[in-house]
């Protein structure tokens, strides 16, 4: 039995280890559409989307991943995909946003709603949850390697344009307007900075804590929602039980 139980728990977290790396490519061939849509497929002529590439390689993320999500973004292959955002509400009360990329609507929605209803949620109208987030544009600099103070950190950032800058002990991460923040992105690469996210995204403007009760629907509505090959990224207001105020 005991080979048994070994072959079992390697197997558990192999599975567990497939499936952060899954998350991980979900997000990045998000970055790599809105990379391609919003600026030149070809990397060439795009440093947004040059930026992204080299996360995907660093990740080790397929080239024929890197590929359809570009060729998403320039219609190659006929397919039409459209980002569509739905709002509503988890276990606890707890605000989320659903960002998709899909090119049929109507799987998406049924495959949304389900998720919110295997969980004790309930999907809302538009505009129900999105008031409580702010759009911003989010850049992060890992701290590893890097010898730069707070004080200093946060005079290049605002010299870059930024507008803000929070610290933690992994990253600097610096907000900006949203229309700006390619001006701040490549202000810093300017200055040398390597940065590991340069975004537009959804902040929460407070955060929810999720009863304890709740904690384990809530895990099992995100984890839903991730495993989605159609879901972009996923905005929400909660705090489980065991995390960090000050983490992202």
């Amino acid at each position: 039995m005991s080979g048994h139980s070994k072959w079992h728990n390697i197997q558990g977290r192999k599975n567990a280890q497939d499936a952060k790396r899954g998350k991980i490519f979900q997000k990045i061939s998000r970055d790599l559409y809105q990379a391609a849509k919003a600026g030149d497929p070809d990397p060439a002529n795009n440093a947004q989307l040059r930026l992204v590439i080299d996360k995907a390689h660093a990740a080790n993320m397929p080239k024929k991943n890197i590929d359809r999500a570009i060729a998403k973004a320039s219609g190659i292959g006929g397919a039409k995909f459209e980002e569509v955002t739905y709002e509503g509400y988890g276990p606890g009360g707890v605000a989320v946003m659903v960002s998709a990329l899909t090119d049929n609507k109507n799987r998406t929605a049924s495959a949304v709603r389900s998720a919110f209803s295997h969980s004790g949620g309930s999907l809302g109208a538009s505009g129900s949850v999105s008031y409580m987030f702010d759009r911003k544009g989010l850049i992060e600099i890992l701290r590893d390697d890097l010898d730069k103070s707070e004080d200093d950190m946060l005079m290049d950032a605002l010299d870059a344009g930024a507008e803000d800058m929070k610290a933690t002990e992994e990253k600097f991460q610096i907000f900006t307007d949203p229309s700006n923040m390619t001006d701040v992105r490549d202000a810093l690469q300017e200055q040398g900075y390597e940065l590991d996210t340069a975004e537009v995204t959804m902040i929460p403007q407070n955060r929810t804590e999720v009863p304890a009760d709740k904690a384990k629907q809530y895990r099992h509505l995100i984890d839903e929602l991730t495993e989605n090959d159609d879901v972009a990224d996923i905005y929400e207001t909660g705090i489980l039980p065991d995390e960090d105020d000050d983490e992202e």
